[in-house]
Parts: structure tokens; C-alpha cells; sequence
């Protein structure tokens, strides 16, 4: 697929358990998978990954980026469109880094107080989660 100017572009969805955040043509996209980081441009060959937590950034048509934060899901890649399925999925622009903050710092004491209900699985994740947030915030906020 290919734009007027004749730049190759592929069609990027980011859905969010909540709602659709991002919907348009890119350049390309470079993303965390379970199998690594990805970078994906049109007529990539078809895969399904897993999402792992950090940044989605997006060569949108014309040249300029834009940073999204992604968690859980999956990440469908076809030759003509790439969808992106989070668990999380949110602007890097809009995060709160001290709510992120926060909320690591509370699993965190969580963690540490070691108390025999805790949902270590969880805490864990949630940790991983929020540390992955605040680098993609600390590192691409603009």
C-alpha cells in the first residue's frame, strides 16, 4: 500500500481493553514482543507475538514519531496492517509519571512487607508494569 507522496505505508491499530487509541497509516512500527523487540515495516511477513511491557513508537507518514506505552495482549502483524491488542494501552504524552510512580513504589512495600496473601505473581507484574511505563516516559516524552 502505498500513500500519494509514494512512501510505503501500513495500516497501525492500538486497541486498549477500553477503547481504540490509535488508528492510520505509519511508515513503520518498533515494538516489544516476546520474542523481542520488532521492527515492522509494510509487507512484513504475517506473525502473532505477545506484547511485553514498554514503548510503541510509530514512524507516522511524513517522518515524525509518536510514543505509546503497550502491556499485555498481542501484537498481529499482516503484509498491509499491523494491530496491536494491550491489556494497557495509553500516549506516552498522557501517562502520569508520578501516579506511575506511585503505583510502583506501592507494589514495591507490597512486596516488602512479604505478608502471606499476597498475590506475588501480581505484585510482581505490577511492578515490572509500572518500571517499563516510567522508562518509556523518561526516555520519549517530549
Amino acid at each position: 500500500m502505498a500513500s500519494s507522496d509514494s512512501t510505503a505505508t501500513v495500516h497501525c491499530s492500538i486497541v486498549s481493553a477500553e477503547q481504540e487509541i490509535f488508528s492510520d497509516q505509519v511508515e513503520m512500527v518498533v515494538a516489544t514482543g516476546t520474542i523481542g523487540e520488532l521492527g515492522i515495516f509494510p509487507g512484513h511477513t504475517p506473525l502473532l507475538t505477545g506484547v511485553k511491557p514498554g514503548p510503541v513508537r510509530l514512524k507516522l507518514v511524513g517522518g515524525e514519531e509518536e510514543v505509546f506505552f503497550a502491556s499485555g495482549g498481542f501484537i498481529e502483524v499482516q503484509p498491509t496492517s499491523i494491530t496491536i491488542l494491550a491489556d494497557t494501552a495509553l500516549r506516552a504524552n498522557d501517562i502520569d509519571e508520578a501516579a506511575a510512580a506511585a503505583a510502583q513504589n506501592k507494589a514495591e512495600q507490597e512486596l516488602a512487607d512479604n505478608r502471606s496473601d499476597i498475590d506475588f505473581g501480581r505484585v510482581q507484574a505490577d511492578i515490572q508494569e509500572t518500571a517499563a511505563m516510567l522508562r518509556t516516559i523518561r526516555k520519549f516524552r517530549k
